[in-house]
């Protein structure tokens, strides 16, 4: 609120209306002040200008702490802090008025009382505004998140279900079935099985926000087969998760959707094959799963929309309250996610 535009203009309204309040309800008769009225006014628009100024610089100060866990709400930190600048304020006018003008009031502890009393009530009265003020925006903030949310998941569920149903991996399937059949009936016959295994999968889980790890590795064991039957050993993934962290969860076909954008962006034949290990990182807290692979770049026609990976970075955002998916290209290309323990509140 002290950042407003139109923070000067308000100034005087309040000041102005400070000083006729003042005047129509007979404070200035309570003490003999001895001052006139032009600079009674002046005194009062000044100070209440110094309490606003001061609470706009306490602001920006208390803004620039990035720290992310704070003991004490903002507000009540700025409140605080303000008190004893409004008190300072309050006296360091009559000071030095009192050795530079003929016209100032007595300095004695009556004056400094009416002073000290005018700055902390426009001091609260400004900080009960800033606090509707922030408590609304705070509000406008939640609506337009929870709508944001709500579209997102819609749009997220469904580019989720056509990234799943994906024609063209239900293509590529089909083909390299339709050479199996004549070619090895036994290995055609797993291939359906595991076919059939990964439709199954991505249906019935859609819905769910969370499933535990060991259940997407089972998944991504019959993912893996239909890949290695298309790719051969151009493609190697390596999967080394313990026992404990197999019971946390992920959301679900997080894996799936990173292999798959691994596979889109990189070249995958026998002169450059895609390594993709698939880990826990050990003694961290929180507790990630990585996803790394080599880079062999394709050559693109067209950018990428990255919607795979911004999926995945919305849902967990969505999931956790915070950005913590981590993504780094540097030799390699890696992706973190967080391992989260299921909750009543995160069970679909």
């Amino acid at each position: 609120m002290f950042k407003v535009r139109y923070r000067y203009f308000l100034i005087l309204l309040l000041g102005g209306y400070s000083y006729f309040n003042i005047v129509f309800t007979g404070g200035d008769q309570l003490v003999d002040l001895q001052v006139p009225g032009w600079l009674l006014a002046f005194i009062v628009i000044i100070l209440v200008a110094m309490v606003w100024d001061a609470n706009r610089l306490i602001e920006h100060v208390l803004e620039l702490d990035k720290t992310k866990r704070k003991r004490f709400h903002p507000l009540i930190v700025h409140f605080l802090i303000s008190l004893i600048v409004s008190v300072i304020i309050a006296i360091s006018p009559l000071v030095v008025m009192h050795y530079t003008s003929s016209f100032a009031p007595d300095l004695n502890w009556t004056s400094l009382k009416i002073s000290i009393g005018f700055t902390s009530r426009i001091n609260l009265f400004l900080h009960c505004v800033n606090a509707i003020v922030f408590y609304m925006n705070k509000y406008k903030r939640a609506q337009v998140e929870a709508e944001q949310l709500k579209i997102q998941n819609i749009e997220a569920r469904f580019d989720a279900l056509r990234n799943q149903i994906n024609p063209h991996f239900l293509f590529n399937s089909l083909n390299v079935l339709s050479s199996l059949v004549y070619k090895d009936p036994d290995t055609s016959a797993r291939f359906i099985e595991q076919l059939s295994y990964v439709y199954r999968y991505l249906l019935f889980n859609q819905d769910q926000k969370l499933i535990p790890l060991k259940d997407e590795l089972d998944f991504l064991n019959a993912y893996i087969f239909l890949l290695k039957i298309r790719f051969q050993e151009n493609l190697q993934v390596n999967v080394n998760v313990a026992e404990p962290y197999r019971q946390l969860c992920v959301a679900p076909s997080t894996l799936q959707i990173l292999i798959e954008n691994a596979i889109k962006h990189n070249v995958v034949s026998r002169r450059d094959p895609l390594t993709i290990d698939i880990f826990a990182e050990n003694g961290v807290s929180p507790n990630r799963l990585v996803v790394r692979n080599n880079l062999n770049p394709k050559i693109m026609t067209e950018n990428s929309s990255r919607l795979g990976l911004k999926n995945i970075q919305s849902r967990y955002s969505f999931l956790t309250g915070e950005d913590s998916v981590s993504i780094v290209r540097d030799d390699h290309f890696t992706v973190k996610v967080p391992l989260i323990e299921m909750t009543p509140a995160l069970h679909s």
